[in-house]
Formats: structure tokens, sequence, C-alpha cells
């Protein structure tokens, strides 16, 4: 962010949220906005049902949809909690999932949560991960104060 906001310097380490947080946060959440781009651009967000493990969020969707059909031509993604006054936004890249494992433990831990399996929809579903390789937070209510960046690095 630029200079003119007043952000702490990292080093401060006064008021910056742990990983922890995020990590509670995007594990609690239900509803996350998904932003994608579509091929001509355009900016297309829509909120998703999802669940947060080892620090991805996984998501499913009809293979057919807008965002499924634009992370396809481009996975990159950005994600953002519900709330403007509790702020948690991750930006990545979303790859699709195709082991069935991965699936079979995806569509376990969205029934804990959801009640509905994916397996059992009427639908052709895919299933994404989203790896975050850039997190903020913050409360509005001491911004600049709680301003937090991360930088993940990349995983396989």
């Amino acid at each position: 962010m630029p200079a003119g906001y007043g952000l702490r310097d990292a080093a401060a380490g006064v008021g910056l949220f742990p990983w922890a947080r995020v990590d509670e946060r995007m594990t609690a959440a239900r509803n996350y906005w998904l932003a994608t781009t579509r091929p001509d651009a355009r900016p297309h967000a829509m909120p998703v049902w999802g669940v947060w493990v080892d620090g991805a969020l996984w998501f499913g969707t009809d293979r057919g949809s807008r965002k499924a059909r634009n992370l396809a031509a481009n996975p990159a993604v950005a994600v953002h909690l519900e709330s403007g006054d509790d702020v948690l936004i991750l930006e990545g890249t979303a790859r699709e999932v195709h082991g069935e494992a991965d699936l079979a433990g995806f569509d376990s831990r969205y029934a804990a949560k959801y009640a509905v399996r994916l397996a059992d929809l009427p639908r052709e579903i895919s299933v994404w991960r989203v790896a975050p390789r850039t997190a903020f937070a913050w409360l509005e209510r001491d911004f600049p104060g709680t301003a937090t960046r991360w930088t993940i690095p990349a995983r396989s």
C-alpha cells in the first residue's frame, strides 16, 4: 500500500496479525467471495462455499459455470471474506483437483461443514484448490494499525 496510508513497518510487530488468525477465519467462514477474470478481461465475482485445508481454500463449482471457465483460462484469483470491517483478502492461483483421494477428502470435509455431498449433486462438479501467494488483513476500526500483509512461498 502507498506510504500515505501510514502502515507500520513489519519490524514494529505491534498490532500485526499472526497467520493463525488467517487460519481461524478461513476455517470458520461459511461464504467466500471469489474474484476471477473473464477471457475478455472483465472481472467476475461470486460467493462460493468451501473448506480451508492446510493453508488453501478448496471449493467446488459446476464445470460449466462462469468461474470454472474463467479459472480454466486464467487461474489467477482473489478471495475475500464477507466483512469489510474485519478484512481478509487472499490472492493466488487456483488449480483443479483431480486425485481421487483428494476429491474424497474434500467431499467429506465439505459434507461435514455444509451437510451436502458434492458427489450427490446432479451435475458435473469441478473442485479447485486456491493456494494463496499474498494475503492481507486488517480491522477497519484500527486501520492502519492492524494492517498486515503476508507473502507466501509457492508450494506444489
